[in-house]
């Protein structure tokens, strides 16, 4: 993965996962910002791709985690990886993002209890 790019497994694990949760948490959230109507309850055109969205979803965050988890001695000394803090804050990233990631995918299990 080039060091220029170093974020986007994260970034594309989080948007794969809101993929997966558009059909559960989407209609939710469209009700919550007051949009309402008969229509809502059709909005499952991404449900038979959902889990190419979750395969996509645990796949980034495995790159994504790898990267971040790999021993520093891997990291080149020109790259952000080597930097302590710097990599501190990017496992912090991938923490709160994979939190917020697997809420959205588990989400037709919970959004019930909130419907």
């Amino acid at each position: 993965m080039p060091s220029k790019l170093p974020n986007l497994p994260i970034i594309g694990g989080v948007l794969a996962a809101m993929g997966a949760g558009l059909c559960c948490a989407g209609p939710l959230v469209l009700l919550l910002v007051g949009i309402s109507g008969s229509w809502i309850g059709s909005l499952t055109l991404l449900a038979p791709y959902n889990i190419y969205f979750v395969i996509a979803t645990f796949t980034l965050f495995g790159v994504a985690g790898w990267q971040l988890y790999r021993p520093i001695e891997a990291c080149t000394s020109d790259t952000a990886c080597a930097i302590p803090e710097v990599r501190k804050r990017r496992q912090i990233a991938f923490w709160v993002s994979a939190v917020l990631a697997l809420s959205l995918v588990t989400s037709k299990y919970w959004i019930i209890w909130f419907a």
